[in-house]
Formats: structure tokens, C-alpha cells, sequence
């Protein structure tokens, strides 16, 4: 690179339930960055799927993803440009702007799932978090839990099934649910963050409009037990060799910690550190990395822990591979409580990008 400044590609928005929230992550995001080090190029993402380039970082969100006459533009998979093209035929084709590096603050399908990060190494732009892998199976509840389990992780007992399945034949979806687990339970869509779609059921009859809930988002579907517990979260930092924030624990307020408490109504208090006994800290800790080299995550991911009341068994909930930026977010508070600011933690995910991106082009493609 011969510029003084890294260009940046922060994409937003999205098709997914988590547009808003993406909103609000990417301009905390961008607000935060060095214009002294940063050449930031807004890219937003509309909830129908069209990419909006616009020409005034001032006029960012929520303007820029509404269709505006905005410059429509694409990255396409072709290794030998990595440009920001222009595909708008009023104002004619051609690059709008050669990236170094892409940040994807997008949160949900479309975005956290592994899929513009499988279109980012086709056209082989270093970009900040997961792979494709990683991405996937953290977007993935029923295979995140599968590699949690495999690597010998404590999870709470669940069930899986698909929306076909549930349509064809409730009665036997639900005759597994009594078998299998103990009320409350929680119903969720599969691929899906931020606790959209999912629902708390008390008994057979509160379970199916649960489902029903869940069915809205995916097609592929959980019900997990539910259990008396705290809810911890630790960010995790780093690609092969991770590190650990202090945990935090969350005090929703609510019955659970739903997208309204979460981004809406805003009444969840935090604690952090969590009021927690040294060994259980430094477990959950440890937890939290094995959790994300276990789906083989990279730069960021954000570990969510129930510790059970009464008992004080820990359990790993999930984790997200991109988690929430906005200002109430945990990811970058946990971080500066462990001694690591929000503009340098920035930093740090960027240069993460690079060494992934270097570390990945060491691999051969041919042989012979």
C-alpha cells in the first residue's frame, strides 16, 4: 500500500432482522476511527440487498440505506481488483475505490453467516472477524452447539428440528419436548443473534406459539432448556492464539434478555466485572476461548454464559462472531474494563484482519 492512510470498507445494514442494529453498530463504528490513519468508505447494504456507496460520510445513517439516488455499487469475486466497482448505468461503471480492508458491520443472515465473508475471499479482501467457517457455525445455533459439545464444552440438554418438520407433525416435535426436556424452555430460530425470534415457553400450549414465533425467522429450529441462571458474557480477542476480557454479567430486568430490553427499552443494568469468585472468573474465561477456537473463530467473538443459581454450574449459551458495536454494547465495554479503549480495540481488530488474511495466503491452491 502507498497511501499514508489503510482504506477501509465498513459495510452496514443488511437483509436481516438485525438491520437496525447493524445501523448503530457501524456508526459507532466509523465515529471512532482515525480519520488520520482511516480512509473510511461507507458501504451500506439496504434491506432489499442493493449496496449504497455514499458520497458524504456526514450524510451516513440512517440515510445512506435508503435508496436516495445514492451510487450503486458491488464487490465482486475477483481477486485481481479488489475494488469497490460502480454498477450504477446512469452515472456508467468503473472503480469507485480500491480497499484495503473491509470491516462487515453487519449482524444476522447475509452478513454474520458466513456469506459476504465467502464473497471477501473470493475477491481476496482482508476483512475484520470470522471466516467462513467460523462465521457459519457462530451464526449456526445447532451447529455451534454440536462443536461445543465435541469439544467437550458444557451446554445446556436441547433439541433440534425444521420448520417442515414442525408443520408436518407438531405432536410428535412436541412429545420430544416433554421427554427430552423440563419447562421452561426456550424456543429459538437457528440462525438468528441479537434474541430476535425467540420466546419462552411455560407449558405444551405456551411452547407452540413459541415455535410458531421461532418458524417466522428460520427454517431450521431450536428449543433448549431453560434454567435458573446469570447471564455472563466475556469478549474474546485474536485469531489462533485468542484472548480473554473479564466477564461481565448481565441484569436484564425482564424475563429474559430479549432484542426490546437489548436495544429498545434499554433497561438492562451491567456489571463489569461480574461479581464473580476467582476460580468461576477464570473459568469462564478459559471456556470462552476453547468456545471460539472450537468453530474456529477469528479477531472477535463475544461468549455467553448462564451460571446456574443455586448450584453454580456454568454453561456455554453461544457465541457471536460479530457482535453488538452500539453504546450500550457489551463487546467494546468488557474490553475497556479488561484495559483495551474503543479506538484502539478498532485498531487492533484491523491489523487482526491483515495477519489472518497473510497467515491464509501462506496455504498453497495448486499442486505440481
Amino acid at each position: 500500500m502507498t497511501r499514508s492512510r489503510i482504506r477501509v470498507g465498513v459495510i452496514f445494514g443488511g437483509r436481516s432482522g438485525e438491520h437496525e442494529v447493524s445501523l448503530r453498530s457501524a456508526k459507532s463504528v466509523i465515529d471512532a476511527m482515525d480519520p488520520s490513519r482511516y480512509d473510511i468508505v461507507p458501504i451500506a447494504i439496504t434491506k432489499s440487498g442493493k449496496w449504497l456507496a455514499s458520497s458524504d460520510a456526514t450524510q451516513l445513517l440512517p440515510e445512506a440505506v435508503v435508496d436516495r439516488g445514492d451510487t450503486e455499487v458491488a464487490i465482486f469475486g475477483d481477486p485481481t481488483h479488489g475494488d469497490l466497482v460502480r454498477i450504477d448505468t446512469g452515472a456508467g461503471s468503473g472503480s469507485v475505490a480500491r480497499l484495503d480492508v473491509i470491516f462487515p458491520v453487519l449482524h444476522g443472515t447475509f452478513g454474520e453467516d458466513g456469506t459476504i465473508q465467502g464473497l471477501l475471499e473470493l475477491a481476496s479482501i482482508p476483512y475484520v472477524g470470522s471466516g467462513v467457517l467460523g462465521s457459519a457455525a457462530g451464526m449456526d445455533k445447532i451447529a455451534m452447539k454440536m462443536l461445543f459439545r465435541d469439544a467437550g464444552l458444557p451446554i445446556v440438554p436441547f433439541i433440534h428440528f425444521t420448520r417442515t418438520q414442525w408443520e408436518a407433525d407438531r405432536e410428535t416435535v412436541l412429545d420430544r419436548v416433554d421427554a427430552e426436556l423440563v419447562y421452561p424452555v426456550f424456543a429459538k430460530p437457528a440462525n438468528l443473534g441479537s434474541s430476535v425470534g425467540i420466546a419462552k415457553a411455560v407449558d405444551r400450549t405456551s411452547l407452540v406459539a413459541a415455535i410458531d414465533e421461532a418458524a417466522r425467522f428460520d427454517r431450521r429450529l431450536v428449543v433448549e432448556q431453560g434454567i435458573d441462571a446469570r447471564e455472563i458474557e466475556v469478549a474474546v480477542l485474536g485469531n489462533d492464539a485468542p484472548s480473554a476480557s473479564v466477564p461481565g454479567e448481565i441484569i436484564p430486568h425482564a424475563d429474559f434478555y430479549d432484542y426490546n430490553t437489548k436495544y429498545v427499552n434499554e433497561v438492562a443494568e451491567y456489571a463489569i466485572p461480574a461479581p464473580l469468585d476467582a476460580p468461576t472468573t477464570e473459568l469462564i474465561r478459559d471456556l470462552a476461548v476453547r468456545a471460539f477456537q472450537s468453530i474456529d473463530a477469528a479477531g472477535l467473538g463475544r461468549v455467553d454464559f448462564f451460571v446456574e443459581r443455586g448450584t453454580g454450574t456454568v454453561y456455554v449459551n453461544e457465541i457471536n462472531t460479530m457482535p453488538g458495536f452500539t453504546k450500550i454494547s457489551m463487546y467494546p465495554k468488557l474490553w475497556e474494563a479488561t484495559g483495551l479503549a474503543y479506538g484502539p480495540l478498532i485498531d487492533r481488530l484491523i491489523e487482526l484482519a491483515f495477519d489472518r488474511h497473510r497467515e491464509t495466503a501462506r496455504s498453497e491452491r495448486s499442486v505440481g
